[in-house]
């Protein structure tokens, strides 16, 4: 066993917010005597963004509280002290640095447009004995098994899969250990409220078909209900189209985005089930979206900001429109799609929407409506609890055909309403008015 540093270390959460399968949290606890964490709920994320939206709605915000509250008590079983900060972080960190003595601060790798400005502010703050160690950790596969070289990431997924499959073993999961009490130090910061963050509170709407909490504890009990529980993984391929309730689908995105959950925990999991109750083509297709998932993150890292580009990746030059009056009709549900018309309003009433959903409402914005796809993927930005920047942009890009699909395809949404939703049952759900 390594001796461990008689100094400081600083992790410093983004999203990564869970104690499990936690690298940072591993490297920091194993190499320095004595550990801290921090969190901070960055201003600019609640800030509206060039479209006009605000980049972090009340949804996705109100998840993200429940999740610090749960990983400060998680941190605090370990005996370590979770700061949390409403302000951002290239304003705070080098101060802390100085005022607790931080000798190495230890985070996940992020390689998008503003988490890479907010990297080299921090850095550029920091004194020179100060370490920034900064690791991948929202992969299922490790980027350093998959390619040294991200130029070379197939543009088409199942070149990307079948090969992955065949000759990049996915790591094991790990825990870190707890650190004696006098770790602990007393801190004056607090989790911010809601309306610190300029939302007043709200209840979920009973309907939602995600009814769960933000953090690590919730994920963990839906992974163990889903699987162990109720055993509907082995019917994920079946149900995975559905529109309604908390069961057609894992709903394990939420805690993937923010990262209480980590992509290789779930993995394992699959294998636990796979050992205990049998594999079928169901509990293969939840690695098989996992996948997809790891997918859009290899895109971004070969891509970079192309993703964000109005022609994506494929640098095409279509015309798009940007009228203002149907875009809100969009985002309302008024238009003259019923079933693009629901969707909607259950995203604007919950921060969610089914991945059947999304597709539909994505390919209408881009293809039936012409309008600049980039408006609907930072609208999803602001609503989805489960908003991830590789996962929103490369669906978005892909659905515009500016992206990955080789086929360039449009949905037709009457014929996938009677297909999905053939006795009405999830339009009545959203499009009728209730009489209370």
């Amino acid at each position: 066993m390594q001796k461990k540093q008689e100094n400081t270390a600083l992790i410093w959460f983004r999203n990564n917010l869970r104690v499990h399968d936690n690298v940072s949290l591993k490297k920091a606890t194993e190499s320095h005597s004595k550990v801290i964490a921090v969190y901070f709920f960055d201003p600019k994320l609640f800030k509206p963004d060039a479209f006009g939206f605000q980049k972090t709605a009340k949804f996705r915000a109100k998840f993200l509280l429940e999740t610090i509250t749960d990983l400060k008590k998680n941190l605090e079983a370990l005996n370590i002290t979770l700061l949390t900060y409403f302000e951002s972080p290239e304003n705070k960190i080098h101060a802390l640095c100085d005022a607790l003595s931080i000798s190495a601060i230890y985070t996940q790798k992020e390689w998008t447009r503003e988490e890479v400005t907010t990297d080299n502010l921090i850095k550029s703050t920091l004194s020179d004995t100060v370490h920034f160690t900064a690791d991948y950790d929202q992969f299922l596969y490790h980027p350093e098994a998959v390619s040294n070289d991200f130029s070379k990431i197939p543009d088409v997924f199942t070149i990307f899969r079948k090969k992955l499959e065949k000759t990049v073993k996915i790591e094991d999961v790990f825990s870190a250990s707890k650190l004696p009490k006098e770790n602990l130090i007393s801190t004056e910061t607090a989790i911010p409220k809601m309306e610190t963050l300029g939302f007043s509170d709200f209840e979920a709407v009973t309907k939602t078909a995600f009814p769960f909490a933000g953090g690590e504890t919730a994920a963990f009990e839906r992974l163990q209900d889903y699987f162990f529980e109720t055993k509907k993984v082995s019917y994920y391929k079946k149900t995975r189209n559905g529109l309604i309730g908390a069961d057609y689908s894992t709903k394990f995105s939420p805690w993937l985005a923010n990262g209480s959950l980590s992509a290789k925990t779930i993995y394992w999991k699959i294998k636990e089930y796979e050992s205990e109750f049998g594999a079928n083509q169901s509990t293969y297709w939840v690695i098989f979206e996992l996948i997809w998932r790891d997918y859009f993150k290899y895109i971004s890292l070969k891509y970079a900001s192309k993703i964000f580009k109005i022609g994506g990746i494929l640098d095409k030059d279509y015309h798009w429109n940007s009228d203002q009056k149907t875009i809100q009709q969009w985002i309302q549900g008024e238009t003259k799609d019923d079933f693009v018309n629901a969707n909607m309003i259950e995203l604007r009433e919950t921060g969610f929407m089914s991945n059947r959903g999304r597709q539909n409402v994505a390919s209408y914005f881009a293809k039936e409506l012409l309008l600049d796809w980039r408006i609907g993927a930072a609208y999803f930005e602001s609503m989805l609890v489960d908003y991830d920047v590789h996962s929103n942009y490369g669906n978005w890009m892909y659905v515009a055909g500016v992206g990955n699909d080789p086929r360039d395809r449009k949905f037709n949404t009457q014929l996938q309403a009677e297909r999905y939703d053939q006795n009405h049952k999830y339009r009545k759900l959203w499009l009728e008015k209730t009489l209370f």
